[in-house]
């Protein structure tokens, strides 16, 4: 099982060091991180903390999930894996697609011709 956990609705005023130090009573913590925006250096609201074993991971969670941080019900549960997604107009194993919308281009009744 993974120890890797989501927390999520954090107030802005969060940091990695309060984050960590909240969980690590509940075992050790490898890591905690909150999401920071690259262009305001403001959070993001959300963050991943990273226990050193399941059961310490499933106690946080358990004691933690809606728990009341200045006003804010955080919330916590497991870490999903990061989906896989494609930007539109990029190339893929499949090749290359100038859009995904399918009524885009020449012949589809749009502005380049087409149906009548």
């Amino acid at each position: 099982m993974s120890s890797k956990i989501y927390v999520g609705n954090l107030p802005y005023s969060v940091t990695d060091a309060s984050l960590k130090s909240n969980f690590a009573e509940f075992g050790g913590v490898s890591s905690a991180r909150v999401m920071m925006d690259r262009d305001t250096g403001q959070s993001k609201g959300f963050g991943f903390v990273e226990m050193t074993s399941a059961d310490a991971a499933q106690a946080a969670i358990k004691a933690l999930h809606g728990m009341s941080v200045d006003g804010r019900a955080i919330v916590v549960s497991l870490a999903r894996p990061r989906e896989e997604r494609s930007a539109p107009g990029a190339y893929s194993p499949t090749g290359y697609r100038a859009s995904n919308r399918p009524d885009v281009g020449y012949g589809n009744g749009g502005f380049g011709g087409g149906r009548y």
